[in-house]
């Protein structure tokens, strides 16, 4: 990925901050922007109709999120949470966005990633337990367009471990969300997540990241939840999730045979939350809120 520090794509010898790096000035004409993005970066600007499409699978990702989050507690088994989210997805008229996606193919409908799963937990038919917290991640396709959020439940006391990393993350994640808007640099995204988990004693995930999401499931750019170099400037129209990562404990991970299921590497609690997010004139839509 460029930084403005590399040589510009067009040859000039020049570094890109001196020579093509996009100036998002009230001169510039949306439909240019967009142009210089597209084949700078690979990011797709998305339309008003676009927009407007993607709004509606991220309305109906939050709807379904929000009913799987009170149909889990103590006693039910995550391929429960899982059968009903697919139930919910095909009455809505759309598709689970995670099912048979990847290599090898993803095999359930959601993600349900517990206790010390950093993300892609497969749902199974052990019951959820008192102690507990589950990640309920869901993804929308609906008329073609896709949206993406997940939440973390807490099954009754959970230990300060659990109950700290849950928090922190989702604090992390506003945070984040907050400094949305166009010429923010892609990796204040980072920094802002970093500097608040670090100073509450946890670590950030740098293995994974968020993604831009519409038109498929993942596009450019990536969003990276740990400090980086990733300079681009937010642009209108850009639309992406910002889904933070925050371990109690070491950052790296752990696969499981599954060759999907990532654990923290020392056992400890690990906590996410998810927001599709659109880049507006001024600032930020969160589209994955009711």
């Amino acid at each position: 990925m460029t930084t403005r520090n590399d040589p510009c794509w067009c040859g000039s010898g020049k570094k890109w901050k001196k020579c093509h790096y996009p100036q998002t000035s009230e001169n510039t004409k949306v439909t240019d922007i967009a142009k210089i993005y597209r084949k700078e970066h690979d990011i797709i600007l998305k339309t008003p109709q676009q927009i407007e499409k993607i709004r509606a699978a991220c309305k109906l990702t939050a709807d379904i999120l929000q009913k799987a989050v009170a149909f889990t507690k103590e006693g039910v088994t995550t391929k429960q949470i899982d059968a009903y989210v697919a139930k919910l997805t095909k009455d809505a008229g759309a598709i689970a966005a995670p099912l048979n996606y990847g290599e090898p193919p993803y095999p359930f409908h959601i993600c349900t990633s517990l206790n010390d799963v950093i993300c892609h937990g497969f749902p199974d038919d052990v019951p959820l337990k008192a102690g507990d917290i589950v990640n309920i991640d869901i993804s929308c396709i609906l008329h073609g367009y896709y949206g993406d959020a997940s939440a973390m439940v807490a099954i009754g006391d959970v230990s300060e471990e659990k109950r700290k990393v849950v928090d922190v993350a989702h604090i992390s994640l506003l945070k984040a969300i907050s400094i949305v808007k166009p010429g923010v640099l892609l990796n204040q995204i980072g920094e802002v997540i970093e500097s608040y988990a670090n100073k509450m004693g946890c670590s950030v995930v740098d293995e994974f990241v968020g993604h831009g999401i519409g038109l498929k499931f993942h596009e450019a750019p990536a969003i990276h939840h740990n400090r980086n170099d990733y300079t681009i400037p937010l642009a209108e129209g850009m639309i992406f999730t910002i889904e933070p990562m925050i371990n109690a404990g070491a950052r790296k991970s752990k696969i499981d045979a599954n060759g999907w299921t990532a654990r923290t590497i020392d056992g400890k609690a690990s906590a996410q939350w998810e927001h599709t997010i659109l880049v507006t004139s001024t600032g930020y839509e969160i589209l994955t809120i009711l």
